[in-house]
């Protein structure tokens, strides 16, 4: 099959965190990862779709002022059905870290220690003491914990972002623990430096729309989706809904390729992405 739009292709761009981490991982590999039930043969290094499906000339590019800090559980980074990937794709603050039981890279603990950020461990409330947990975003001032009283709000009023302190407000970081929901649980048990930090709890209204994996749970959403919700509490509607769309296509790639067929560059997501784009 030719590729469906040579035209539109965008030169390769420096890895991301996600790449990165999964070269590391390969790296470390004593033989070849194999994909169950996914679309076999080549694969695009900068998408992971064939290269006859390949959507990396139709990544958006947009600015958001929050981070990103994925926990990823160990072969999380080699499935090519992955979506923290896609997070990295559209977040430009985007970490990846690879998860261990019995110690924290050191780099991982240097972002949560950064003072630019607040950080926030999304995890469902449920599972959490209710004096650590939130459910929306205020704006913050100053060094925050959840267990240091009421958040201080700052002046919406000021067009530089401060509050009536003159410290500069802190830019949300959500951790998100990339894994199967067993193996999350247990990261997020077993990460005592997630401990000190407010545990986000989302409420979406919306049921999961994502194709390529099925959880037993119709509330659990992939990662891109957490991400998406994340970035419109936040207050970052564009993003969301650029890195929605961003999963939408690339689905449609990823399934098409599969079954080897054709991708409609013209359906309701490609649309949608396109629009959102021009207007980054």
């Amino acid at each position: 099959m030719t590729d469906p739009f040579p035209a539109t292709r965008k030169l390769a761009t420096a890895p991301h965190a996600v790449s990165r981490l999964r070269a590391e991982r390969l790296a470390r590999s004593s033989k070849p990862f194999l994909a169950r039930g996914g679309m076999k043969g080549e694969r695009c290094p900068g998408c992971r779709i064939n290269p006859s499906h390949c959507i990396c000339g139709l990544r958006p590019q947009v600015a958001v002022h929050a981070g990103v800090c994925l926990i990823m559980a160990d072969i999380e980074p080699l499935k090519p059905s992955n979506t923290g990937w896609l997070i990295a794709d559209v977040v430009p603050n985007t970490w990846a870290f690879g998860w261990a039981r019995t110690e924290a890279d050191p780099a991982l603990l240097a972002l949560l220690a950064d003072p630019q950020w607040q950080p926030y461990v999304v995890f469902p409330g449920e599972f959490v003491d209710s004096g650590r947990v939130v459910n929306k975003l205020p704006p913050l001032s100053g060094p925050q914990r959840y267990a240091s009283g009421p958040l201080a709000p700052v002046d919406d009023g000021d067009p530089h972002g401060k509050g009536t302190s003159g410290v500069q407000a802190k830019q949300p970081l959500f951790i998100l623990l990339d894994a199967t929901w067993p193996e999350a649980r247990k990261m997020f048990r077993k990460s005592p430096y997630l401990d000190r930090f407010a545990v986000l709890s989302l409420r979406p209204e919306q049921m999961s729309r994502y194709a390529l994996r099925r959880s037993r749970r119709e509330d659990h959403f992939c990662t891109s989706e957490v991400g998406a919700l994340c970035l419109e509490l936040a207050g970052h509607t564009h993003a969301a809904q650029a890195l929605e769309a961003w999963l939408d296509v690339y689905t449609h790639h990823y399934l098409q390729a599969k079954h080897q067929l054709a991708p409609d560059l013209h359906s309701e997501a490609h649309q949608r992405l396109a629009r959102l784009a021009a207007t980054s």
